[in-house]
């Protein structure tokens, strides 16, 4: 890993507001894989007066490639901080401070130096925590909803909102998973296979419904461990599925998205209401009769959950992907008041 000292000099001079002259690091990979690398980058800098500052920064890399139905995404984030973006957010929730950003359009690839935040993430969020973040998730998809600022309009490269549709579509056509529940092989409850099944017979019923419900920025992204809680507000990372999508959109990955079982129905319970707590701040959801957040997890989560329990070898992951899907099974009586 060969860092351009110029350019960390650079990112250390925004990050302290400072005039830094010079600066070691060491570098450690944070999570990565074939089409990206995050990385922590620590070590000293020092100002023109002399003072030395210890950092930790974070840089991301992310080269070019292709998500199905999507081919702006790979440089979506690049492209958000760039714009106004930013400056919707609130303290409760925000992104990470950008320190400096820069593309390669010939080698397809873009850096970014960003803001270390050191906080509770992934399945070590509380269920306060999460019914915090569907809360402030409310309040920010709401004001934007409501304000439309001029930001909005200038943001090109955003996900189209029948990105769900058209996932969901896919995976319906791919008989790997459509004909397995269908299947007299199917290991899977009957209860969860009939789930599974109703969805798609209904899928055109329930498409119509959420196409009625409110379109508003969405992360696409939004779950456990791209949400860092620190100092009572959240940051969000990952940005590149983000885009237009429909309200509610996000908690199903809250929810669902490698969840902490246990505690799913609890957090359904909880964190829709939260939600739309949230939005109603801003924007009038009293015409409203169906959240449709119950339908969403099915639709975006139903055949992943089914491909992930084929494709793995480890009984307890098997056992994990059912439990999930009969956590969303028990959610359908569940009534809530929002």
């Amino acid at each position: 890993m060969i860092i351009k000292l110029e350019t960390l000099i650079y990112a250390l001079s925004r990050r302290f507001k400072k005039d830094i002259i010079s600066a070691d690091c060491q570098t450690m990979p944070l999570q990565g894989g074939t089409v990206g690398s995050v990385y922590q980058v620590t070590g000293i800098a020092e100002t023109a007066d002399g003072e030395k500052l210890p950092y930790r920064i974070v840089l991301k890399i992310q080269k070019k490639w292709e998500r199905y139905g999507d081919p702006g995404s790979w440089r979506r984030e690049y492209d958000l901080y760039e714009s106004d973006l930013g400056a919707t957010f609130s303290d409760a929730l925000r992104w990470p401070t950008c320190y400096h950003a820069e593309i390669n359009t010939e080698e397809n690839e873009f850096q970014l130096w960003l803001e270390y935040i050191d906080g509770v993430t992934g399945l070590d969020l509380t269920g306060d925590m999460y019914e915090e973040a569907a809360l402030e998730l409310g309040r920010f998809q709401g004001k934007l909803y409501a304000e439309q600022p001029a930001v909005l309009q200038s943001l090109t490269n955003l996900s189209h909102p029948d990105l769900m549709k058209n996932t969901y579509l896919h995976y319906k056509s791919w008989p790997v998973v459509y004909d397995y529940i269908r299947s007299e092989d199917c290991e899977l409850p009957l209860h969860v296979r009939q789930m599974l099944i109703d969805i798609d017979e209904q899928a055109d019923e329930i498409f119509a419904r959420i196409e009625k419900m409110p379109l508003v920025l969405c992360h696409r992204d939004f779950w456990v461990t791209n949400l860092i809680y620190a100092d009572g507000n959240f940051a969000l990372i990952d940005w590149d599925t983000s885009g237009w999508g429909y309200l509610g959109e996000d908690l199903a990955s809250l929810i669902a998205d490698e969840p902490d079982i246990d505690n799913m129905v609890k957090h359904y319970q909880q964190c829709i209401p939260a939600y739309y707590k949230g939005f109603s701040e801003y924007a009038d959801v009293s015409r409203i009769a169906d959240h449709c957040v119950y339908e969403i997890i099915l639709l975006v989560f139903g055949y992943r959950l089914v491909e992930g329990y084929l494709h793995t070898e480890a009984e307890d992951e098997k056992t994990k992907h059912v439990h999930t899907l009969q956590r969303i099974y028990e959610m359908k009586t569940i009534p809530l008041m929002v």
